[in-house]
């Protein structure tokens, strides 16, 4: 890393430099309130915290909670009806609550940096980066000669290899791993004492997060920063935090070192976000995962004794009528609940058996419901052919979910779009329904088929119409593609309602007054009316909390058992992806580079592409592997690699020349395991210290026969 930004001399300027012995953030009962219809409603009650210099600490919970509220109260950038109505905060000493406009804005510039969820959001589409990187150090005080040299050192301390040309690009230029790497460099121009990261990796890759995170905790080291980092991750939190605070309802209900607080939990609330994650090899047919009932208390709702008694299977009347304290656990460790001994032994609220049916055993033996021979697809961008599906060969069998990994840019959305007929693949692709041809248009195709595909989409929002009511959007979808009426279009209208656990005062509303999670359970419910025979499932749970995600994967594994529907999953969180699927498809470049049974695939020998994906992915079971990173950016479809299109990024790239070269094609390396990469399997297994016992090859060999 470069260490020019770092010395002594070249620090910048700071009016009041901080006391290195002094606690850079301290947050005390901090009150937040927001002014709604002539109304005081309080948001974020009795909050305290603390982050010392280089420390890292999370903020978890569900949306809602008041997490990005606090930060926000934090540097008092809160909307105009929004104010900090009780307690204090102090950043390097000083009291921003007592602090005017000039110097807030110092503080802004100086000493209190943010980086938020999206990007894009952030960046100003019209103006090059590095003219908006300068501008950070030109508002700081330095001439725009040594704001520019200044801005190109700081996106090489960000690793971005070629800052020269990126500072002459535009926001749309960049991927979004580099754009998140403009904004963290935008925040650190001015070295502040605290970093503020507000879900700053949701939207990206698994490797692309993994580089962030890297970045962040090296850059936290070498700038001495403290970090203030907000997520729904758990993972996440766990990998990049040394303390953790858990808040719900506006109030923090558990705070401690992050290792301890996810080892052992000790506030119901904790306990149940922690078990509504996927954990290592959990998949769908061994156990559903557990939920949290209940929703959160609305805006402004202080109850009058503890906040989630509401939705706590340890309440009892003292819960109801007391508020608890924050109750010392440890020296090091709080909790906000009168039975915190007994949190680690809450009871399930979702049972964990699964009834399935008695054919899934034969489905193997059945023919493809949907049949994938050869299917490409090609654009014309500014002149150039862009390949972003090659020769795709896949089957989809009855009752089964295909996950489909891979980074932005591999071809995933392309290749749904092309199943559902919304994108025409190349001439010569062969797509088969039930056996049967399937026209590459879903105008050209009949009402059955255009009934048998559907889809749900990754933002409810988006996908739902906010003029209609839920009962509207659901009955359109059962006229027009079950051609129902009448009584029996109302009867089926309740059935699909209910198999979704929606209730029937849901059918008046309309999306805008619901949950996330209730508006997604909309959005399935509508691709469930004409019955289909695979949908297609884009991304369903990427914008939803823990607790929401937990419910909508264990509805769509009770309906798939239920209804032997096909899903074709896609997604950037291999941990859902793992608990879902039946068998996985990795796709790099418009290509299959592995696929297989799930547990075949993700138990490894991997393809050494899934090898970097899968190293990449967080866990909260502390069991974190040797990462291994995929150099580089993915390269332009356009213009692909020559021989294996993975060769430039590869870790494990042969020195005899034959990855340049050659494209090795896609071959059984194992009973039901195909492979596209020249190193045998066998040298694969070695490399990656997947030696097989007797047992695994036994248990290995039974289940492929």
């Amino acid at each position: 890393m470069n260490r020019s930004l770092v010395s002594t001399s070249a620090r910048l300027p700071h009016e009041h430099p901080p006391d290195e012995r002094a606690k850079v953030l301290e947050v005390n009962h901090l009150d937040v309130s927001y002014r709604v219809r002539d109304r005081e409603r309080l948001a974020v009650r009795d909050v305290s915290f603390e982050i010392g210099r280089q420390e890292s600490f999370g903020l978890v919970g569900e949306s809602g909670c008041g997490k990005s509220t606090t930060a926000l109260a934090v540097t008092r950038y809160l909307p105009s009806n929004g104010r900090i109505s009780s307690g204090g905060v102090k950043v390097n000493g000083h009291d921003l609550t007592s602090m005017d406009k000039a110097s807030l804005r110092r503080l802004r510039a100086r000493t209190v940096s943010m980086v938020y969820q999206e990007p894009m959001k952030a960046l100003n589409p019209s103006i090059r980066i590095g003219r908006q990187l300068s501008e950070v150090y030109e508002i700081i005080g330095l001439k725009r000669a040594e704001a520019l040299e200044r801005a190109e050192a700081m996106l090489r301390n960000v690793q971005i290899s070629d800052p020269g040309l990126v500072m002459r690009r535009y926001p749309h230029q960049l991927s979004g791993g580099m754009q998140q790497r403009v904004i963290i460099a935008m925040a650190l121009a001015s070295e502040p004492s605290l970093l503020i990261l507000d879900e700053p990796t949701t939207a990206l890759d698994a490797t692309v997060e993994a580089e962030v995170l890297d970045l962040v905790a090296l850059l936290r080291q070498e700038f001495q920063t403290a970090v203030l980092f907000i997520s729904h991750n758990l993972a996440v939190i766990a990998k990049m935090c040394d303390r953790v605070g858990v808040m719900y309802a506006g109030e923090l209900v558990e705070e401690g070192p992050a290792e301890q607080v996810f080892e052992d939990p000790r506030h119901p609330y904790t306990v149940g976000l922690l078990r509504c994650v996927p954990q290592r090899g959990q998949r769908k047919d061994h156990g559903r995962l557990d939920t949290i009932p209940g929703f959160l208390p609305g805006p402004g709702q202080v109850p009058r004794g503890c906040v989630f008694a509401q939705r706590c299977s340890l309440a009892d009347e003292r819960c109801v009528s007391e508020a608890p304290p924050m109750y010392e656990v440890t020296p090091l460790r709080s909790s906000r609940c009168h039975y915190h001994e007994d949190a680690p032994r809450v009871p399930r609220s979702t049972p964990a058996d699964v009834q399935l049916p008695e054919s899934g055993e034969l489905d193997r033996a059945e023919a493809p419901v949907i049949r994938l021979r050869g299917v490409s697809k090609t654009f014309k961008v500014r002149g150039e052919s862009v390949r972003a599906v090659s020769d795709i060969d896949l089957d989809l069998r009855l009752g089964e979910t295909l996950g489909l990994v891979g980074e932005s840019g591999c071809g995933k959305s392309t290749l749904a779009r092309v199943l559902l007929g919304l994108t025409p693949p190349d001439e010569g692709s062969v797509i088969e329904l039930d056996g049967l041809p399937l026209a590459g248009r879903c105008s050209e195709r009949d009402r059955e088929q255009l009934q048998a595909i559907q889809i749900i989409f990754q933002n409810p929002d988006s996908a739902l119409n906010r003029r209609h009511s839920v009962r509207h959007i659901v009955t359109r979808a059962l006229r027009k593609l079950a051609g129902l009426s009448g009584d029996a279009c109302e009867t089926r209208l309740v059935e699909v309602v209910r198999s979704v656990r929606l209730e029937e005062s849901h059918l008046a509303l309309r999306p805008r007054h619901l949950s996330g999670g209730l508006k997604q359970r909309v959005a399935i419910a509508r691709a469930f009316a004409g019955s289909p025979r695979v949908l297609v499932c884009d991304e369903p749970t990427s914008a939803l909390d823990v607790s929401v995600q937990a419910a909508i994967l264990n509805l769509l594994a009770d309906l798939q058992s239920r209804e032997r529907v096909t899903y074709v999953f896609i997604s950037h969180d291999l941990g859902v992806v793992r608990y879902l699927s039946d068998r996985i498809a990795v796709l790099y470049l418009g290509k299959v580079m592995e696929y297989g049974p799930a547990e075949t695939v993700f138990a490894g020998p991997h393809h050494p592409y899934t090898e970097g994906l899968l190293s990449a992915l967080p866990n909260l079971d502390g069991v974190q592997g040797e990462r291994v990173k995929l150099e580089g950016e993915l390269p332009s479809a356009a213009h692909p690699p020559a021989g294996c299109v993975f060769h430039t990024r590869c870790p494990r790239r042969l020195s005899s020349g034959v990855c340049e070269s050659s494209e090795p094609p896609l071959v059984e390396v194992e009973p039901d395991h195909m492979m596209r990469c020249h190193i045998p399997i066998t040298e694969l297994r070695r490399l990656q210290g997947k030696e097989p016992s007797g047992q695994e090859e036994a248990q290995r060999t039974s289940a492929a026969t």
